[in-house]
C-alpha cells in the first residue's frame, strides 16, 4: 500500500512535527505540499521533504484554490486559524489532523463538526493525551474493571512557572482577543482526558480562576521592560535570559529555543531577546490569561471530577487521581500505581515503557499520527480515538467552564445547538 499523501498546513513546531513524523516512517506518510505565510519556515519544510515548488504555497487560501493536493491535510495553523481552513479543506475531501483546539469559539466548533460529518471524511483532532501508552492501559484497566466503577477523580495539570511564562505571559497563547482563553489553549487536553477517562457524558460544570501573578503591579522595584535590560534580572525565576541562553548553553535548541527564532545560535536567541516577544518582563507583558484556574465536573450518573490548572510548580507530566467503588488508581504520567480493595494490595505498572514510539506529549504526538494515517489508509474512522462528535463535546465542557468562571454560575451542558 502506498504511503498516505499530506499537506502541512502551518510550518511551526506542531506542523513540522508531523511532517517529522512522515519523514521517519516513509511507508506511512509524504508530505507533497506546504501551505505557510512565514517564507523561512515554508522553505524550511519544504526542502527537508523535496517538496515540489509548485506545492509550495504562501497560505491554507491559496491552497485551497487547487483543488486536492494530497489525501490528507495537517492543520497546524494558530488557534483563531482552525475553523475556517478546516471546513474549506473538508469540502475538498480532504481526510483532516486539526491541531486542538478545534476553534475558538462554540460555533465554529460546531461548523467544523458539521463540515466533516456531511463531507464524510476522516477526522482526528490533536487530543494527543488520549492516545499515550500510560492513557491506554489506564483506560483498559477502568473498562476492565479494575477499580469497579469510577465514582470520581481529581486531575492536575502542573504548567510550570516557566513554560507558564514562555508560552502564556510572553508567548503566542498569552491573549485571549489574540488567541484563546487559557483553558482552551492549553487544558482543553485536560477536560478530554477526564471525559474519555469517565466514559460518561458531563452534564454541569463551575469554575474558578484568575491571573493572580503575572500583572504590572508584582513587578521587582529595578525591573526594566526587557531581561537584558533589567538590574534585577539575576533574582527573578522568570528571566528570559537564564531560560533561553541558558538552554543555548546546555546544548538544548530545541523547542523552546526554536520558538523564539531559527537561528538558534548564542547570537541569535540574543538578538531574538532583544527585539523579540519573549525578552520582555513578564510583569510588562500584554498578557490576559488566567495562571490559575481550577473546575468542578459533575458526569451522569453523580459521578464527580475537580481539574486544577497552575503555573506555580516546576512542570511535568499531569497527576491523576481515580477513585472507584473497588479500587483506586494513581498515576503520573508514567507509572499507575494501583489499590485493590478486595486483596488490599498495590500492583505498580510502568505504562510508558509500553509500545509507544518516544515523541512529545509522553509519545502521544507520534502515536495519533500514527492512528490517524492508519484510519485514512483503511478508510476507518474508527482507528482515531479523537474524532468530531466526542471532541465536540469536550470542547463544550471547556466553554461551560470558562463561562462559569467569568459568570460566576453553574453551566449546564448541552449538545443541542
Amino acid at each position: 500500500m502506498p504511503p498516505v499523501t499530506l499537506m502541512i498546513v502551518g510550518a511551526g513546531d506542531r506542523g513540522f512535527m508531523y511532517a517529522g513524523y512522515a519523514a521517519k516512517f516513509p511507508n506511512e506518510a509524504k508530505v507533497v505540499a506546504v501551505a505557510e505565510p512565514r517564507a523561512a519556515y515554508r522553505a524550511r519544510l519544504a526542502e527537508q521533504h523535496g517538496i515540489r515548488p509548485q506545492f509550495v504555497l504562501s497560505d491554507w487560501r491559496e491552497a485551497a484554490t487547487r483543488g486536492r493536493l494530497a489525501d490528507a491535510v495537517v492543520i497546524a495553523t494558530p488557534d483563531a486559524m482552525h475553523a475556517e481552513p478546516a471546513v474549506a479543506f473538508a469540502w475538498l475531501d480532504y481526510r483532516i489532523l486539526l491541531e486542538k483546539p478545534m476553534a475558538v469559539t462554540e460555533a465554529d466548533c460546531r461548523r467544523v463538526v458539521g463540515a466533516v460529518q456531511e463531507a464524510g471524511v476522516v477526522f482526528a483532532l490533536g487530543h494527543v493525551l488520549r492516545y499515550t501508552a500510560y492513557t491506554r492501559r489506564i483506560k483498559a484497566m477502568i473498562d476492565a474493571g479494575a477499580v469497579g466503577e469510577v465514582v470520581s477523580i481529581q486531575h492536575l495539570e502542573p504548567v510550570g512557572y516557566w513554560h507558564q511564562a514562555h508560552s502564556f505571559v510572553r508567548g503566542n497563547w498569552r491573549n485571549s482577543q489574540q488567541s484563546s482563553f487559557m483553558l482552551l489553549a492549553k487544558s482543553c487536553h485536560d477536560l478530554d482526558w477526564i471525559r474519555h477517562i469517565m466514559g460518561a457524558p458531563c452534564r454541569r460544570v463551575s469554575s474558578f480562576g484568575s491571573l493572580r501573578h503575572f500583572r504590572r503591579e508584582f513587578a521587582p522595584a529595578g525591573s526594566a521592560d526587557r531581561c537584558l535590560d533589567c538590574q534585577v534580572e539575576s533574582t527573578c525565576p522568570y528571566s528570559a535570559a537564564r531560560f533561553y541562553l541558558g538552554a543555548v548553553e546546555r546544548g538544548n535548541t530545541g523547542w523552546p529555543v526554536s520558538v523564539l527564532t531559527m537561528d538558534v545560535t548564542k547570537e541569535g536567541v540574543t538578538k531574538a531577546l532583544r527585539e523579540g516577544p519573549y525578552g520582555r518582563c513578564v510583569y510588562r507583558c500584554d498578557n490576559d490569561v488566567v495562571d490559575n484556574q481550577v473546575v468542578n465536573m459533575e458526569f451522569e450518573g453523580g459521578r464527580t471530577a475537580t481539574f486544577t490548572m497552575t503555573a506555580f510548580n516546576p512542570g511535568g507530566d499531569r497527576k491523576t487521581r481515580i477513585f472507584g467503588t473497588r479500587g483506586y488508581i494513581e498515576g503520573d504520567g508514567a507509572t499507575i500505581h494501583h489499590f485493590d480493595f478486595l486483596t488490599n494490595k498495590t500492583e505498580t505498572i510502568h505504562a510508558a515503557a509500553e509500545g509507544a514510539v518516544k515523541s512529545g506529549h509522553g509519545g502521544g504526538d507520534y502515536a495519533l499520527a500514527h492512528a490517524f494515517l492508519s484510519a485514512v489508509a483503511a478508510d476507518d474512522p474508527g482507528k482515531v480515538l479523537s474524532g468530531p462528535v466526542e471532541s465536540l463535546e469536550t470542547h463544550l465542557m471547556v466553554f461551560a467552564a470558562e463561562r462559569s468562571r467569568l459568570e460566576g454560575r453553574v453551566v449546564d451542558i448541552t449538545m443541542a445547538s
